[in-house]
């Protein structure tokens, strides 16, 4: 069992007026891979080094399977750390990397041999035990990074932006190998990015930061869907959300030009702001919906971004890559009636949320 607790935990520095991290309070669940997730300087690294214990926390307290772990060494708090700079010691090969926490806690020479290479054979890295890491590739010196936390034997692992150092191709193969990973290991992941496509593909839970405050918690779905507020809306999602202020009035929406958009299921509303995620608005085949002029068509193997203006208002629209829409200056478009969110334009909040 890994379970982890945080309960409103601060995280403030000296000669700061504002804290890194903000009342934090979050429920960690055995065998969860859970993503911090958010822009730089959100506090979605300070929270997993207070994890491990790297820094101190400032205010509320850290529990570990029922165990304040607040002013416990890092070293017996039973986690694994895997570092964005991969952290390996250049002079030594593979080898020797992944046993070198082996040996200093003085485990005996065969029961390390044991454990290193089952761990090689784990992360397919029994061919290249003698190499060292200047011989590697970037993936196979994550691996190796890999080897070292798991080697270790810890149930839970806490990854610091892993990947930001491979090339895009190698990003998406090694993604798929740590979430197997986990799955296999039957262990508890925290796993720290800006990247919302890792998030969105790794995640069994998201954690969406801003400012140091959580603004989300729920899976990759729920976010997605059904965002809490503007800020996830927009950071979740490639395109991302489209955003347009109007007011609604007669079940109908209006720019904020009082051009008519669409027809809602709401009630009027003075001052909104109507969010639609890009595949859900719709390519009309006849004269029905809105003509847009199209700015820019981009071809992304079997879908478009296509980027056009709705009355002044910059919009994006996914739609499969079909022939009859590269060539076109025009498109009549509909909204999706039952995709439609409304957010408060001042606090940025979701309004008319189901009960």
């Amino acid at each position: 069992m890994s379970k982890i607790s945080l309960r409103n935990i601060y995280k403030r520095y000296e000669n700061s007026k504002k804290s890194a991290v903000t009342d934090f309070n979050l429920e960690i669940e055995d065998k969860e891979f859970i993503v911090f997730v958010g822009p730089s300087g959100c506090g979605k690294s300070t929270t997993l080094r207070m994890i491990a214990g790297l820094e101190d926390i400032s205010e509320g307290d850290l529990f570990i399977n029922g165990k304040k772990m607040n002013d416990v060494a890092p070293k017996d708090r039973g986690t694994a750390m895997v570092f964005q700079n991969y952290a390996l010691y250049p002079h030594l090969n593979v080898y020797d990397n992944i046993g070198f926490g082996l040996k200093i806690r003085g485990v005996d020479k065969n029961t390390r041999d044991k454990s290193i290479r089952k761990t090689a054979e784990m992360l397919s890295l029994t061919p290249f035990l003698k190499r060292k890491p200047i011989e590697l590739s970037g993936g196979q010196r994550q691996r190796v990074a890999l080897g070292r936390a798991i080697v270790k034997e810890s149930e839970i692992f806490l990854m610091d932006e892993p990947l930001s150092n491979l090339d895009a191709k190698l990003r998406i193969h090694m993604r798929k190998e740590l979430v197997e990973l986990q799955q296999n290991l039957g262990s508890t992941v925290i796993y720290v990015t800006h990247d919302q496509t890792e998030a969105m593909t790794m995640a069994s839970r998201i954690v969406c930061l801003k400012d140091g405050i959580i603004q989300q918690v729920g899976t990759p779905e729920e976010l997605y869907s059904n965002p809490n507020n503007m800020f996830v809306g927009g950071f979740l999602g490639s395109p991302p959300m489209n955003f347009i202020k109007g007011k609604i009035e007669d079940a109908k929406f209006y720019d904020e030009s009082s051009n008519y958009i669409c027809d809602v299921n709401q009630d009027s509303v003075k001052d909104v702001v109507l969010g639609i995620r890009p595949e859900n608005i719709k390519i009309s085949n006849n004269d029905s919906g809105i003509k847009v002029p199209v700015k820019l068509i981009e071809l992304l193997g079997a879908n478009y971004n296509i980027h056009a203006e709705l009355y002044g208002n910059k919009i994006t629209i996914n739609t499969d890559a079909n022939r009859y829409i590269k060539d076109k200056d025009e498109l009549n478009i509909v909204f999706d009636a039952n995709k439609l969110l409304f957010f408060d334009p001042k606090t940025e909040m979701r309004l008319f949320l189901e009960d």
